[in-house]
């Protein structure tokens, strides 16, 4: 567990299932992020378990009302055409709608940046965004992350890459 002024940062529980399900299934979410949108409490508390729960992603909860209202996490890097290190590491998040611009995805992210350069030995961590995404942009931006490249797999995404181990965001 992971925690910041406002924020704790847990491991998904499926007593979320139906938090999840109430941001998931916005048409704005899950598209902008690379996954389907959310039909069901059934299908959220599936993800939970098979994609959410994996180690390193955390619910984003607020501290005021404890609810997960969004995902942050860190996997193994999913560039297809750029070497990466042994210890490279990818940050991905999500927040509901409700919640953006209110700079709790940038304020989960530096706990997370934390837990990877201090913690688990990263020594490069890559974010992306899908094409369009603006938002998702921003909040790399925001973080010290800068342009990279583009792949075009049947999808266009621009990688940013983030080095070192000090003087992170």
């Amino acid at each position: 567990m992971l925690e910041t002024e406002r924020l704790i940062l847990r491991p998904w529980e499926d007593s979320d299932a139906e938090a999840l399900c109430k941001y998931a299934s916005d048409p704005e979410i899950g598209p902008a992020a690379g996954w389907p949108v959310h039909t069901s409490v059934q299908m959220s508390r599936e993800v939970i378990r098979d994609v959410l729960g994996a180690p390193e992603t955390y619910a984003i909860v607020l501290r005021e009302t404890a609810e997960p209202v969004g995902s942050i996490g860190l996997m193994k890097p999913r560039l297809q055409d750029v070497a990466t290190t042994d210890h490279a590491l990818e940050l991905g998040y999500w927040i509901g709608k409700p919640y953006w611009g209110r700079g709790l995805v940038p304020e989960a992210a530096r706990a997370v940046i934390a837990r990877a350069f201090g913690d688990l030995g990263c020594d490069q961590l890559w974010c992306a965004y899908y094409a369009g995404n603006q938002k998702s942009a921003r909040v790399q931006e925001k973080l010290g992350f800068v342009p990279h490249h583009v792949e075009d797999h049947g999808r266009v995404e621009h990688w940013q890459v983030y080095r070192g181990c000090s003087g992170h965001a």
